[in-house]
């Protein structure tokens, strides 16, 4: 059985953020599957960027023009289980929190209540790795997630270099997971880091900088998805 489709989504946080709207409309017309849309607190990491009534205003704009866009919202946050109502009344279609976090409850790392809440709600459920966190955090959930995201960078600020040394967890949890699970990587990715990523088992690619700052935003999606097709290994 083949693996799941590439998928390549531009990061927001590299776009001309004075003009959001026109910036993704721009990036969906080169090609672009999703958008990544990170929300960051200013405490789980040391960044504010937005939040829900941002992302709902992009998608009221956006459904004049692109309405089948796709939100790939990533929240470092550190109470992921308060904004799941809001993301999804704002149109998020990924859910992503990561597995640092306590959980609702307080003290302790089980987060099926917060999973099966994001599915109630019509989202896709996805959990999200720090660099320093192994894979072996995310075991448990592989059943149930629809996306697992391993950073490649140190979550909170953009423009980071790509670290290599985190294609172990891809490979171990591409080798894991169901063959229509999504495994993304986040962080310094681009033409010349695109294809570790894909060997290593990674089919959902957020690029920042390199789709946002090409010259030719088509060309850079382009080729990060050709790279994808190529190398991403069969799911046995």
């Amino acid at each position: 059985m083949s693996g799941p489709a590439a998928i390549i989504g531009p990061s927001l946080l590299a776009a001309n953020l004075s003009c959001l709207a026109s910036e993704s409309a721009r990036v969906l017309d080169c090609g672009a599957d999703v958008l990544h849309l990170d929300v960051m607190d200013g405490h789980f990491v040391p960044n504010l960027t937005f939040g829900a009534p941002v992302i709902s205003s992009l998608r009221s704009t956006l459904n004049k023009t692109h309405p089948d866009a796709i939100f790939d919202v990533h929240l470092m946050v550190t109470h992921p289980h308060q904004w799941v109502d809001d993301m999804a009344a704002a149109g998020a279609n990924f859910f992503t929190f990561h597995v640092e976090v306590e959980s609702e409850q307080g003290a302790g790392k089980d987060h099926m209540p917060l999973i099966n809440k994001i599915k109630s709600k019509g989202m896709k459920a996805g959990m999200a790795l720090k660099p320093g966190t192994p894979a072996s955090a995310l075991y448990p959930y592989l059943d149930v997630l629809d996306l697992v995201l391993v950073m490649t960078v140190e979550p909170g600020f953009g423009g980071q270099s790509f670290m290599g040394d985190m294609m172990e967890k891809v490979t171990d949890l591409r080798r894991r997971c169901r063959a229509d699970m999504n495994v993304e990587v986040d962080g310094g990715l681009a033409a010349d880091t695109v294809q570790v990523a894909a060997k290593a088992g990674a089919n959902m690619i957020v690029a920042g900088s390199s789709v946002f700052k090409s010259a030719d935003p088509a060309a850079a999606i382009s080729v990060l998805r050709d790279h994808v097709v190529n190398l991403l290994p069969a799911k046995a």
